[in-house]
């Protein structure tokens, strides 16, 4: 692909050689003749000059310095744009594999590709485009919209409904019961677990992560939210729109989080706590059972405080061995003074 070519394709204006033919896409610094690469911070401009990139893609306002160049708003996001275009991924055959097994009465869309050893459960859909990878479980009446991919090994219980778009990695788990238990005779016995999951249109959901069917009632998960690897999302939580949480956090029953909240990795938050929209919560850190997270707020720590509060307290403890000595010090000079 030319550079007039793919600059067009993302809608946005050149300047230089429109003729340089772009094959791959490669770091700034270690990119050649023939890659294209981006500019997004003031380090990745000062290296620019000595870059051997046969294009660059660059803010607005960036001083083009003679360089074949596409200008963006948002350089990484077209990058990224141009990574799939000059590296779209491999498509497996459209079909149904001979091991795969579909059970009575579930709908396969057009375009459809099922791997091997997957299965699809009675009373499914598939929606038209999906890919079900190799090994994948797909239980009972479980809907999937178009386009979906779920990668090697992902294992979806009953009556699960996802959207369109929705990207499942390896090992995913979607619907298994929720952790409910009751005290009864000295024993837990086991609460029925008889709700569902609802997972909105472009999610994607990292791999070995698990998201549990409600008790009662739904567990959700909204449009365009975004899962990292090895999160666990508890019964009846409701995870809101476009949310974005990194791995290992785990979120206890009946959690809320309303769009837009950012969610750093190794975060535990109890039960029916609220983070509200916008909200940013650091890695590592630990939300209280009902606590409520205000929008917009930014909180670090266990338990979880606001940010500024955090650093002072982390200043504070910074200087407990200077005041520990300080006050040995007074210590001292009073017993002298006591002993005249």
């Amino acid at each position: 692909m030319r550079v007039r070519e793919l600059a067009q394709w993302l809608g946005a204006d050149f300047e230089g050689d429109g003729e340089i033919e772009i094959t791959g896409v490669a770091p700034i610094e270690s990119a050649g003749p023939n890659d294209v690469s981006f500019i997004n911070s003031r380090k990745a401009a000062q290296q620019s000059e000595a870059s051997a990139a046969g294009c660059l893609i660059v803010p607005m306002d960036f001083a083009s310095q003679g360089r074949t160049i596409i200008r963006a708003a948002s350089p990484r996001t077209a990058f990224a744009r141009a990574i799939g275009r000059l590296h779209p991924p491999a498509q497996p055959e459209q079909g149904i594999h001979a091991t795969a097994v579909v059970g009575a009465g579930a709908m396969i869309g057009q375009g459809v590709s099922i791997g091997p050893h997957a299965s699809v459960g009675a009373g499914s859909s598939i929606g038209s485009g999906t890919i079900v990878g190799a090994g994948c479980r797909i239980g009972r009446n479980v809907s999937i919209g178009d386009g979906g991919l779920l990668h090697a090994n992902v294992t979806i219980y009953d009556g699960v409904h996802i959207g369109r778009g929705a990207v499942l990695h390896s090992g995913c788990v979607i619907g298994a019961d929720g952790f409910g238990f009751v005290m009864e005779g000295g024993r837990y016995e086991k609460f029925p677990q008889i709700g569902g999951v609802e997972i909105g249109d472009f999610v994607e959901i990292g791999a070995n992560s698990c998201v549990d069917r409600a008790a009662l009632g739904v567990t959700s998960i909204g449009e365009g939210a975004k899962l990292d690897n090895m999160v666990h999302v508890g019964h009846n939580c409701r995870i809101g729109r476009h949310v974005v949480i990194a791995a290992q956090t785990g979120f206890s029953g009946g959690v809320v989080v309303e769009d837009y909240a950012v969610i750093g990795g190794q975060v535990g938050i109890g039960d029916k706590a609220r983070i509200e929209s916008r909200a940013v919560l650091g890695s590592g850190c630990g939300i209280l059972t009902s606590k409520i997270v205000r929008s917009g707020q930014v909180v670090w720590g266990t338990p979880a405080r606001p940010l500024k509060q955090h650093l002072e307290q982390l200043a504070n403890l910074a200087r407990l061995p200077a005041l520990r000595k300080e006050l040995a010090d007074l210590k001292r000079r009073l017993a002298r003074l006591e002993a005249v």
